[in-house]
């Protein structure tokens, strides 16, 4: 149920500030308060969600700096799993997780175009896909401060639903690549292509959200990416 919340909040159904109330929800999705309640909860804790007594729970209203500094953050602690994921290697379970996880990338994406449960199911895939490098890195700090990172909800790897199905596409391919330097044991090119992914995603979901790249943002971006 938080999924299918989360999907609707980050793919703009509901707009920042827009209250979200347990009854309208329940009768929206079907199904009954004590769900809907605990979902919002999720996303509270989550930060995605406001929460204020005797008003409810309203999505939070992110400023865009917030989101590209996380971002900013995120692309260099993803590159450095990436690096150290190639260097120490992967288990076998890891191959087998990962490879699954493309394999079923692949299928999903043979369609040409993607309903809000095949979204879901493609943030499903992303998260293995990322989890599975950030413990082949070994680096329990570094899962610490990703976490962290999350908190700004748009950045977090489970965030596909407010991209167009060609960037999808493109996300999983670098997925592909990413996957094979790190079985090369590539480490520096590991390291860079996912500091590239992260940044691609990081410029596709600021003009998603702003529908262009505000002023004073586009170099830094840019500067960004090249890292």
């Amino acid at each position: 149920m938080a999924d299918r919340i989360r999907s609707a909040v980050l793919s703009g159904d509901f707009p920042p500030g827009a209250r979200l109330h347990e009854m309208r929800l329940s009768e929206l999705l079907a199904v009954s308060r004590t769900p809907i309640r605990s979902a919002l909860q999720t996303l509270a804790s989550e930060g995605l969600l406001d929460y204020a007594p005797n008003r409810g729970y309203s999505v939070r209203a992110f400023q865009i700096s917030e989101i590209v500094d996380a971002y900013d953050i995120r692309a260099n602690l993803e590159a450095m799993t990436a690096k150290f994921a190639a260097e120490r290697g992967l288990s076998d379970e890891h191959r087998r997780n990962i490879e699954a996880a493309l394999a079923r990338g692949d299928a999903l994406l043979t369609k040409t175009s993607l309903t809000d449960l095949n979204r879901i199911e493609f943030g499903e895939i992303n998260v293995i896909i990322h989890d599975t490098i950030h413990e082949a890195a070994r680096s329990r700090m570094l899962g610490e401060m990703l976490r962290l990172c999350e908190r700004v909800p748009q950045s977090s790897v489970s965030n596909v639903v407010a991209f167009e199905f060609i960037n999808i596409v493109d996300r999983h391919d670098d997925h592909h690549k990413i996957y094979d330097a790190i079985v090369a044991r590539n480490a520096a090119r590991a390291e860079s292509l996912m500091r590239e992914h992260v940044a691609s995603i990081k410029i596709g979901l600021v003009r998603s959200l702003t529908g262009r790249e505000p002023a004073g943002l586009a170099e830094r971006l840019q500067v960004a990416g090249a890292r």
